[in-house]
C-alpha cells in the first residue's frame, strides 16, 4: 500500500509541475527545454506574477499594521528639492523600524526580493534635505558559480573557492517612487561603491572565519555584482560618474533558476523529499552547496522522472561588475594582498555627483515624478500586480534566482 500511495502522490505532483509550467505559458522545445513564451520585459514582469501575488498574500498582517506609518517616509513629488538634494546611508538592522520600512518598500519590486544567503548587509537611502527615502540596496554572498563573472576576473575554479570571499552580490538595488522617475536607480547603483560600504563591511566581516574552510579570512570589499531584473539592463549600462565606471557588462546568465517553481510547489516537493527519506529535504545549511533551494528542485524533479532541465526558465539576466578597490582585479587575482581605496568617495559626495550627472537634467526633462503622491505609491504596493511606475527605463532591481 505504501509504494501504491506513493506513486499516486508522485503523479499529482508531476501533475501539479506540467499545470503551473503550462500556466506560465511555457512551452515544451527540443530536450524537453523550456521555452519561455516571449523575452520582453513584460513577459518577465508577468512570469513572476504569481511569485508576487505570493509574496504580498504572506505580508498581508503586516501591511493592515504598518503601511499607514511607513508609507510616510516616502515623497509627494512636489516635496522634492534637487537643490538641497542631500544623500544619506542608513545601515539597517534586524527587528527595527528600518528593517520594516527596508521590507515594505521592497513589495514595490514587481520581482519579488529573497532574504539573500550568509553575509548581508541592508541599507535605507535617504535624502535628508526633505527626509524622505530615495531608495535602498542590500548585498549578500555571490552565487558561488557565475561564468560571466569569473571570465571576466579570470579566476580558475582554485581561485574562486580562494578569493569569492572578497566579492558580494547587490540582490537589492533600486529607488522608489517618485525618485525612481528621475533615474534615482543609477544613483542607488553608484552607492555600491562607497566609503561607508566599505567601512560596514570591514567592521562587519572582516574578521570572521569563512564557514566552510574555517579559516581567517581578514576580508575586504573589493568588488560587487549584481543582475538586472528584466533582461538588459537600462540603468546599469553607461554608468559612469567622474569619468570612472561603476558598474561594467560582463554578460548574461545562463537562464537557470527557481523562481518559476513558487514556495507552495516547492514546499509539496520538500514534502514529498521527505516522505522519500531524501536529505535533500533539509539540505539547506551555509556549505551544503551554492543554492540549496535549487538543487532540492533538482532531485525531486529526478525522483519523479522529470527533466531536470525544467530549472531552466530561459530568461537570461544581465550581469555586471563593479570594481570597489582601485587595484580590485589584482586582488581578486592573487597578485597583490592590501585593496586600494583612495578614489572612493562617501555617499554624499556620490549622491552629488549622481544628482548633477542625471537626476537635475532628468527632473528638467520630465515633470511626471511631480504627479506622484504617498497615497498612489500605496496603492501600487497594495493593488498593482505590475510593476509599479516605472518609467522610461527605470527599474526597480531585485534578484536570485
Amino acid at each position: 500500500m505504501a509504494v501504491v500511495r506513493i506513486a499516486a502522490r508522485e503523479a499529482r505532483l508531476r501533475r501539479k509541475v506540467r499545470d503551473h509550467l503550462r500556466e506560465l505559458g511555457y512551452t515544451k522545445g527540443p530536450g524537453g527545454i523550456l521555452v519561455p513564451p516571449s523575452l520582453d520585459k513584460a513577459s518577465y514582469r508577468s512570469l513572476h506574477l504569481s511569485q508576487r501575488e505570493e509574496r504580498l498574500d504572506k505580508d498581508g498582517d503586516f501591511l493592515a499594521e504598518n503601511q499607514d506609518e511607513l508609507i510616510k517616509h516616502f515623497a509627494n513629488g512636489p516635496e522634492i528639492d534637487l537643490k538641497r538634494f542631500n544623500v544619506r546611508l542608513e545601515l539597517v538592522h534586524k527587528g527595527t523600524w528600518q528593517a520594516d520600512l527596508f521590507r515594505f518598500a521592497t513589495l514595490l519590486w514587481s520581482i519579488p526580493v529573497s532574504q539573500g544567503f550568509g553575509r548581508r548587509i541592508r541599507y535605507l537611502v535617504w535624502d535628508d534635505s526633505v527626509g524622505r527615502l530615495v531608495g535602498l540596496f542590500a548585498l549578500t554572498d555571490p552565487v558561488f558559480n557565475l561564468r560571466a563573472r569569473d571570465g571576466e576576473i579570470g579566476w580558475s575554479s582554485d581561485d574562486r573557492s580562494e578569493r569569492l570571499i572578497y566579492l558580494m552580490d547587490g540582490y537589492v538595488v533600486g529607488a522608489v517612487p517618485p525618485y525612481n522617475r528621475i533615474l534615482g536607480g543609477k544613483l542607488i547603483a553608484c552607492l555600491l561603491r562607497s566609503k561607508e560600504v566599505v567601512r560596514d563591511f570591514r567592521d562587519k566581516y572582516g574578521a570572521t572565519d569563512g564557514v566552510i574552510s574555517g579559516k581567517a579570512k581578514n576580508a575586504h570589499l573589493v568588488a560587487v555584482t549584481t543582475t538586472s531584473a528584466l533582461g538588459r539592463s537600462s540603468v546599469y549600462n553607461r554608468l559612469r560618474l567622474g569619468g570612472r565606471e561603476y558598474l561594467s557588462p560582463v554578460g548574461y546568465t545562463s537562464g537557470y533558476g527557481h523562481f518559476h517553481f513558487p514556495d507552495a510547489l516547492f514546499a509539496e516537493m520538500r514534502a514529498y523529499l521527505k516522505a522519500k527519506k531524501d536529505t535533500y529535504e533539509k539540505n539547506h545549511r551555509f556549505g551544503d552547496g551554492p543554492n540549496w533551494k535549487m538543487r532540492a528542485i533538482r532531485r525531486s524533479l529526478e525522483l519523479l522522472d522529470m527533466n531536470p532541465a525544467l530549472l531552466k526558465h530561459g530568461l537570461a539576466r544581465q550581469v555586471f561588475l563593479g570594481l570597489v578597490a582601485d587595484n580590485a582585479v589584482a586582488v581578486l587575482r592573487g597578485k597583490k594582498v592590501k585593496p586600494s581605496y583612495k578614489s572612493l568617495l562617501s555617499a554624499a559626495d556620490v549622491g552629488e555627483a549622481a544628482a548633477e550627472r542625471w537626476l537635475r537634467p532628468r527632473a528638467g526633462r520630465d515633470l511626471s515624478y511631480l504627479s506622484i503622491t504617498r497615497e498612489e505609491i500605496l496603492r501600487q504596493i497594495l493593488l498593482q500586480p505590475q510593476s509599479p511606475g516605472v518609467a522610461k527605463g527605470e527599474e526597480l532591481r531585485v534578484l536570485r534566482g
